[in-house]
């Protein structure tokens, strides 16, 4: 029995060392276009005569260079039905789609492209002054339906893959954000069982102290009553907690901004109700709706001040 066991198992082992890659096809077409790309960068600084423009009698090129690197890793999840939907999209070019990683359920890092390409993982969006996220960003996929959970080796090869990319690329811990972050009005995903509290104790990403935010009370006028505007399109349900008299209480500083603290955390705030879901997809994780409780304005609050 254990020969006839073996037997298999190395029958299975040849299977797949010998099957075809099913990628080959479009693994040419990147190889194409990588040479293409290849070819424009190795090109030498203008030497040829253009009437449009005076250029110097010889051209001149700078020893003082090196590649861009980026800046930001945005995280998602894939919204599709297994990891071979998703390489098959990521695959095809009518679908103009695009991530530097997938990695699937059971753990496995597919690197689609070269971390100093541009993929079109982002689309519209921006993250502080940011609108090109895409020039700036690695993206990562996470296969997952947008409902289920997220793997134990599934979030064990991201928090290795993030890591080496922190290390090489020195990207800043506020850097590791989400899809839903970068385009509150589109996009819900990583989903709100995405683990980014674990993320953030790895230094992937900020979050806010749990103690702090306990301590914190809200003043009578921490809201700003004077802009009615921003106030209902906010829809802040609170409870207008009044000052005591313990002087070591920490409070929210009166007319504090909930506006002007997401966008100082990244946000794009053109549609307020949006970026108050986006941050609550990310920070609170339950109830993603448009208001603000007392204490997610206290959350809130705390993790304003771990941007400033």
């Amino acid at each position: 029995m254990k020969k006839v066991f073996s037997l298999i198992a190395i029958t299975a082992i040849l299977l797949v060392a010998c099957s075809p890659n099913p990628y080959r096809k479009t693994n040419r077409l990147h190889k194409k276009q990588l040479k293409n790309y290849a070819k424009e960068l190795r090109d030498f600084p203008v030497e040829q005569e253009n009437l449009q423009i005076n250029y110097g009698p010889y051209a001149v090129g700078t020893t003082n260079f090196n590649l861009r690197k980026p800046n930001y890793v945005v995280i998602h999840h894939t919204a599709q039905d297994s990891v071979r939907q998703t390489l098959n999209t990521f695959t095809i070019p009518r679908t103009q789609v695009s991530s530097h990683y997938v990695i699937s359920d059971d753990g496995e890092v597919f690197h689609m492209l070269n971390d100093y390409f541009r993929a079109w993982h982002g689309g519209v969006g921006k993250w502080g002054n940011t609108t090109d996220l895409n020039s700036t960003s690695i993206g990562i996929e996470l296969d997952n339906d947008g409902y289920e959970e997220f793997s134990f080796a599934q979030i064990k090869s991201l928090l290795d893959l993030l890591k080496e990319l922190k290390e090489k690329y020195n990207i800043p811990t506020e850097n590791f954000i989400g899809h839903s972050d970068i385009a509150p009005s589109r996009k819900v995903d990583p989903n709100p069982n995405f683990p980014w509290e674990r993320l953030a104790e790895e230094g992937f990403g900020l979050w806010y102290d749990a103690e702090e935010v306990n301590k914190l009370q809200l003043a009578k006028d921490t809201i700003n009553t004077q802009n009615s505007n921003i106030r209902d399109s906010l829809n802040i349900v609170r409870s207008h907690v009044s000052k005591t008299a313990n002087d070591s209480s920490k409070f929210v500083p009166q007319n504090f901004d909930p506006l002007l603290a997401l966008r100082i955390i990244g946000y794009d705030i053109s549609d307020p109700e949006a970026a108050i879901k986006a941050f609550k997809l990310h920070f609170i994780q339950e109830n993603i709706d448009a208001q603000l409780t007392d204490n997610e304005l206290k959350v809130l609050y705390n993790l304003y001040q771990k941007y400033l």
